[in-house]
């Protein structure tokens, strides 16, 4: 039963399988479903040794009779109560659990409130030595057998290298919050509204992106958000030019998030409010950054290049193997172009991550090696560590 798919299951219930049916309300409860099988495996194996102890001590009097049922119901019971079934489920999980779902069904019904008083001595039991569950334990989340499953169909060959991270990103979009792919303020186009509207224009013309925040005495005081579809609107619109253009008049409302939003809500309020763009604050209102739908989709599909963005923009490729990495590239951005595993988790920038493990802020030449890679600053700007050569993957599992 637990072998079975369940992917498989709820798909032939939906065609109207019965069997899967049955199957995964099984699976619905397994505690209960594994103690009734447990109980049934139990009660049929003491049972049957205990009739041919009783019956072989009648034909074989004395401790020989003992001898010989307890030899005669290990080699039975080994062999076709546990290996030989067992191996058949193995094989043919589907097939067994559909199979066997209705009687299955029936135990469980039957020794239920057996059960159910079982689970609650082991709770009571455990809880004596500090472990406390609650009665819907979840033995396997979701979303880790699904990465499980991936991550084994990749070792095997039949996922490829690309599409396991596709899986991975979608999975991992729960976990992630929009501080961790957002882009930081210091990399951010800010324009001032006070300026002329043809200095305006000259910025957006030069500018890589459609949508740039207009902030007005201060960086945090965002005022709007400029559209050069709008700008190029208002500009065919215009009668008298450049120099006529009310900007102030076409900007768009600014859209302002915390900077502990998840990746899935927020991609989904992305979808309802059909606004590809929105400021991040922190919990102080101050201004960190900006996320744009196109980041939230490269966490899924992976680097989304147009005519103005750069191959592996900040990781340069070196002849032995070693990359010269800008501090301000995101481990996972590094891990996806050089397939490495660098963990995610304690930092969002490559430079953050050497930070996180040196415990200080490195000097320019110092070494570092960790997660079997060597890290080596090549250039530190004030208090921020601007570039890096990191090694190919060591053999060796030293640390530093």
């Amino acid at each position: 039963m637990t072998g079975a798919s369940r992917a498989r299951m709820h798909q032939l219930e939906r065609e109207g399988d019965r069997p899967a049916k049955r199957v995964n309300k099984l699976l619905s409860d397994q505690e209960t479903m594994i103690g009734a099988v447990l109980l049934g495996n139990n009660l049929i194996n003491i049972l049957a040794s205990a009739l041919a102890t009783q019956v072989l001590t009648t034909l074989i009097p004395g401790p020989w009779g003992v001898a010989v049922a307890t030899a005669a119901m290990t080699v039975l019971i080994l062999i076709f109560a546990e290996v030989l079934p067992k191996t058949l489920a193995i094989v043919r999980s589907d097939d067994v659990a559909r199979a066997l779902s209705a009687p299955t069904l029936f135990i469980v019904r039957l020794f239920g409130p057996i059960i159910y008083a079982i689970q609650w001595i082991v709770r009571r039991t455990l809880r004596v030595f500090g472990v406390k569950l609650d009665m819907a334990v979840d033995v396997l989340a979701a979303h880790e057998e699904i990465r499980g499953a991936v991550d084994y169909h990749h070792s095997e060959g039949l996922v490829e290298t690309d599409d396991r991270r596709m899986l991975g990103g979608v999975l991992d979009l729960s976990d992630m919050d929009v501080s961790e792919i957002m882009v930081h303020r210091k990399s951010m186009v800010l324009l001032d509204a006070g300026l002329p509207a043809r200095e305006l224009v000259d910025a957006v013309l030069e500018a890589q992106h459609t949508r740039i925040p207009l902030y007005r005495d201060q960086p945090d005081n965002i005022v709007g958000v400029l559209h050069a579809r709008d700008l190029l609107k208002a500009l065919a619109e215009c009668p008298t030019g450049v120099e006529g253009l009310d900007i102030a008049a076409i900007l768009r409302e600014p859209w302002f998030i915390p900077d502990a939003t998840n990746l899935k809500d927020q991609l989904n309020a992305f979808l309802k409010r059909k606004n590809h763009f929105a400021l991040v604050v922190d919990e102080y209102g101050a201004l960190q950054g900006l996320v744009t739908l196109e980041d939230i989709l490269e966490e899924i599909v992976g680097e989304i290049e147009d005519e103005h963005d750069t191959t592996l923009d900040g990781v340069r490729r070196q002849g032995d193997g070693s990359v010269n990495v800008d501090g301000h590239v995101t481990v996972r951005d590094l891990n996806r172009a050089m397939d490495w595993r660098l963990p995610e988790g304690e930092a969002v920038t490559i430079a953050g991550l050497v930070i996180h493990e040196a415990q200080m802020i490195p000097e320019p030449g110092q070494t570092f090696i960790f997660y079997r890679h060597r890290f080596q600053v090549l250039r530190r700007q004030r208090n921020q560590i601007t570039a890096l050569r990191i090694s190919a993957r060591l053999d060796d599992d030293s640390d530093a």
